[in-house]
C-alpha cells in the first residue's frame, strides 16, 4: 500500500503492507519531533528523504545517500 505524507514541506511516499492508521499517526508524530529535537544524523537523513517503508513496528527512512538511511522505532 502506498500513502503520501508531508515532511519538511516535501511530499514523501510511505510504503506499508497493511493499512494501519495508528502506525501512520505514530510515524507522523515521531518525524515531527525528530525535525525539532533530532540529532545531526536524523536531520541529515530527513533533508535527503526519498521514501519511507513501514516494516512491523519500525519505519525505514530511505535517503538519496544509502549510508544516511535509518530505521526509526514507532513504539
Amino acid at each position: 500500500m502506498k500513502l503520501f505524507i508531508t515532511v519538511q514541506n516535501k511530499t514523501v511516499p510511505v510504503y506499508s503492507d497493511e493499512k494501519n492508521k495508528k502506525k501512520l499517526n505514530l510515524l507522523v508524530s515521531a518525524l515531527e519531533s525528530k525535525v525539532v529535537k533530532g540529532k545531526r544524523a536524523i536531520k541529515k537523513c530527513l533533508d535527503s528523504l526519498i521514501s519511507i517503508e513501514i516494516v512491523g513496528c519500525e519505519a525505514i527512512l530511505h535517503s538519496y545517500n544509502e549510508t544516511d538511511s535509518l530505521a526509526l522505532s514507532l513504539y
